[in-house]
């Protein structure tokens, strides 16, 4: 039969084999649809946490004895219904020792801050030590930090240091994103990523000593009006903790004089007395716009 060609509706329905009376059947409402209606309505706006089983149980404690099928259709039709919050699953972790490194770029580590600014705008600060020397590698402040702009900081970084061995994380979205660990496993870099066990920010200690300390001389000492001031801050306070600050557990040593009297150099960058840290890379200085001046607290 061609599409063009006139047919009585009859023939239209034997053809394509459905009966009339379901082509022209329209749903009825049903005799107290409209109550139930409004009756979950009203409980959705006392009650906006509730999901559909809380308020199913709660017409029926009201008197409301109707099948739940029936309400969960008219649950639907009023939008009601709440999207579930799912976590992505994160795989079994293995407790491993927190041990210091024997020589620089063998582990980092890297976490995540939150702080706001002055108008009570909220931001992140992405921070990177070494393990041998806690010395801080990198601050990055900002809005938003994705996974994307974590690879993007570590590549600056290999640029000017070196690549790592091994990268201690947590389990944060940022860390656990298909992308940094496809970035880390390509054949030219190589880079382990160790992930600590869900809930266990000790296993991660070294960074979290260093944020304590970042959060006590700069996030809470002082009040940021945007979020180049954060990082002019936050650079200022990079080179006052590298060079200038003791730590107790690098025999109360800086952490740059501590790589240079007991580092063992190795790699490109092996040199006679000096090894890349934040403060040589100019590129780095001028892109940032370093002032070498010591924050006091």
């Amino acid at each position: 039969m061609s599409k063009f060609e006139k047919v009585s509706f009859r023939q239209a329905c034997r053809t394509f084999q459905f009966s009339t009376s379901s082509y022209r059947y329209h749903p009825k409402k049903k005799d107290g649809d409209q109550e139930v209606h409004e009756a979950l309505v009203s409980i959705a706006e006392k009650r906006p946490t509730w999901g559909f089983w809380k308020m199913y149980h709660k017409l029926r404690l009201d008197g409301i004895k109707l099948n739940h099928k029936r309400i969960y259709r008219l649950y639907k039709e009023a939008r009601l219904n709440k999207r579930r919050k799912t976590r992505r699953r994160v795989a079994k972790r293995i407790k491993l020792p927190l041990l210091q490194p024997l020589m620089p770029n063998l582990h980092w580590s890297m976490d995540f801050m939150r702080d706001s600014l002055f108008q009570g705008k909220p931001f992140r600060s992405f921070n990177v030590i070494d393990d041998f020397n806690r010395e801080a590698l990198n601050i990055t402040v900002a809005k938003s930090i994705t996974s994307e702009r974590v690879i993007d900081e570590l590549k600056r970084l290999i640029e000017w240091r070196g690549k790592p061995e091994k990268i201690r994380v947590d389990n944060g979205p940022e860390f656990i994103a298909e992308a940094l660990k496809q970035w880390c496993e390509h054949p030219e870099r190589n880079i382990e990523l160790v992930y600590i066990q869900k809930g266990k920010p000790n296993q991660n200690g070294y960074i979290e000593r260093f944020n304590k300390t970042f959060r006590e001389d700069i996030l809470d000492s002082y009040l940021f009006e945007d979020l180049q001031d954060a990082q002019e801050y936050a650079n200022n306070w990079i080179y006052m903790y590298n060079n200038e600050r003791p730590h107790e557990s690098l025999n109360n040593l800086p952490p740059t004089m501590f790589l240079l009297k007991y580092g063992k150099l190795h790699g490109s960058f092996k040199r006679l007395n000096e090894f890349p840290t934040f403060q040589q890379d100019n590129n780095y200085i001028k892109q940032n716009k370093l002032i070498h001046l010591t924050v006091a607290k």
